[in-house]
């Protein structure tokens, strides 16, 4: 824990607080240690990706300290720049991992209770009194995403947002006018509704917009010097990739995507960054470093969120083939895929990107940075066979931080849980 941020508790509340949180935790899976990370199959994915139509894809691992930096494909399909993996883009549902340390960060300041209402903060907001901060975080609020609407058709839903600024209340109102999908505190159903709500609580709480909140909480103490919220200005600031949207329509050219509001997202997935201080963010708040243990405690209270994955407090947990687990989050945003996870004990943290958007094969295809870099050459899968495609992600899995998927794996079905 850093004393930095809060040393006004006692060691004594602390423990106590600590003890509760853990007392109520389901049974862990067993861990165990990441083997070796395979470079040459964390390049082969990139290289696939690129492959399957992505301009270019990226990662960065840090191994302990040992960094590697690995890239393939352009940035910039007009110039021919090449993609590095120090380039930043728009990192999508990412942005939630952030939004819940912050709300985190003001539980540890009792400033916010995790099962209290979300209407006791912000009145009469939410037509069911039900639903708790908790739920928000977890995705179990039954808040129908508004989103499924908006991009229905990518390129379409993408061009009638692209430049149009939200209000946070616009927002949730296009979910209130859908019926709920669960009862609160029901089964996990995805839904960027729910971050929307963070991000007004943020802003209630700390009486600053979200940005400031993300800039003085954690982009500023973890010094991310590559990590900006420019809502609602539309472009990347400094070195960056360009991002392309792949349409509906087979054979039709990528839509650059990079000049965006990202207005319809915001507190759900509206930042900006690049691997660098993504693998430093991750591997902070996994060593204690942004909030209480308590709270860390509760951001891994998981709840069934598919195959081999589960959900806590904005936070995913995905199950590899070799035993390992990573925490962290995807990301989903017009013209880029994001994929950041970190080991336990926050030692071996990946970033990994394509820039490129709305294309499934590119999505499972990068799904599998995640065996590379964390199972290594000698991964199996769980029946024991040498099969990293088959074993450590479904046949199919939709990208749900932003609906519309353009290519379906060959002879396969979406799966019923997405990353």
């Amino acid at each position: 824990m850093s004393l930095g941020v809060f040393g006004k508790f006692t060691r004594a509340a602390l423990c106590v607080s600590l003890g509760a949180a853990l007392a109520a935790l389901p049974a862990a899976p067993a861990q165990a240690a990441p083997p070796k990370p395979d470079l040459t199959g964390l390049r082969g994915v990139l290289r696939t990706a690129v492959g399957q139509g992505a301009p270019g894809a990226a990662a960065l691992l840090d191994d302990g300290g040992s960094v590697h930096r690995l890239a393939v494909g352009v940035s910039d399909r007009k110039t021919g720049r090449a993609l590095t993996a120090g380039d930043r883009f728009r990192i999508g549902s990412v942005t939630k991992v952030f939004s819940a340390v912050v709300l985190l960060q003001l539980v540890d300041e009792h400033r916010l209770s995790l099962d209290a209402p979300v209407n006791r903060y912000l009145p009469r907001l939410l037509p069911d009194s039900r639903i708790t901060v908790r739920h928000v975080l977890s995705h179990r609020s039954g808040l129908y995403d508004y989103s499924n609407d908006m991009f229905a058709r990518s390129v379409a839903g993408f061009e009638a947002v692209r430049a149009k600024v939200f209000t946070y209340r616009q927002l949730l109102d296009r979910s209130l006018r859908r019926p709920r999908t669960t009862a609160p505190g029901g089964a996990y159903s995805y839904s960027n509704t729910n971050f929307v709500v963070a991000g007004m609580l943020i802003e209630k709480l700390t009486g600053r917009p979200v940005g400031a909140a993300y800039r003085s909480r954690i982009i500023g103490p973890l010094k991310l010097r590559d990590t900006f919220y420019v809502h609602p200005g539309t472009a990347i600031p400094g070195v960056h990739t360009r991002g392309y949207l792949t349409p509906d329509a087979p054979a039709t050219a990528l839509v650059d995507a990079t000049r965006q509001t990202v207005s319809w997202a915001q507190s759900a997935g509206a930042l900006i960054s690049n691997p660098r201080d993504l693998t430093t963010f991750l591997a902070a708040l996994q060593r204690g470093r942004l909030t209480s243990a308590a709270s860390l405690a509760q951001m891994r209270r998981w709840t069934p969120a598919g195959v081999h994955q589960a959900y806590g407090l904005g936070l995913r947990r995905r199950d590899l083939s070799c035993g390992v687990s990573v925490y962290g989050h995807t990301g989903a945003v017009q013209g880029y895929y994001t994929y950041a996870f970190t080991s336990s004990d926050g030692r071996r943290s990946l970033a990994a990107l394509s820039n490129a958007s709305n294309s499934s094969r590119v999505h499972n295809t990068m799904l599998r940075t995640l065996e590379s870099a964390f199972c290594g050459t000698g991964r199996r899968t769980r029946t024991g066979k040498d099969d990293a495609h088959r074993g450590a992600v479904p046949p199919y899995e939709r990208p749900e931080d932003m609906p519309g998927s353009a290519e379906a794996e060959p002879g396969s079905q979406p799966a019923a849980a997405t990353p």
